[in-house]
């Protein structure tokens, strides 16, 4: 009977779509009420639009949005619409990615604007554990 159970579970989850993979987006951030009403704003950081977008995506070259949940909004703020690349794990069917690295296009290159490792750091630097 386990034996059985165990194939139909192997058997249901071969046939589920994947939903979650890691991955790596790239493209800018932007505010979420201007991607999905198709506008560019705000126009830079010192834009008064800033302060009333309650969220930020990542906007992909190719058009498409996601959301962030794990990074602060403070975090995005700070490179909106700068060119970024995200690290971490995409969920295609809630349109997110939840961010192991973010890393700015800065003089050519990739700096890392934040990571998981660079947040603990930080967090046992002030001892606030995890």
């Amino acid at each position: 009977m386990k034996g059985k159970f165990i194939v139909a579970m192997l058997l249901v989850m071969l046939m589920a779509p994947v939903w979650v993979m890691a991955g790596q987006l790239e493209g800018t951030i932007q505010g979420f009420s201007c991607v999905v009403q198709g506008k560019a704003c705000p126009i830079d950081r010192e834009d008064p639009l800033v302060t009333f977008e309650k969220n930020f995506v990542l906007l992909t070259f190719e058009g498409s949005y996601y959301l962030i949940p794990n990074l602060d909004r403070a975090i995005l703020a700070r490179h909106l619409r700068e060119r970024v690349r995200i690290n971490g794990t995409i969920n295609k069917k809630y349109k997110s990615i939840e961010a192991e690295k973010l890393e700015v296009w800065k003089g050519n290159a990739w700096k890392t604007a934040w990571s998981k490792e660079m947040e603990e750091e930080i967090r046992k630097f002030l001892g606030l554990g995890t």
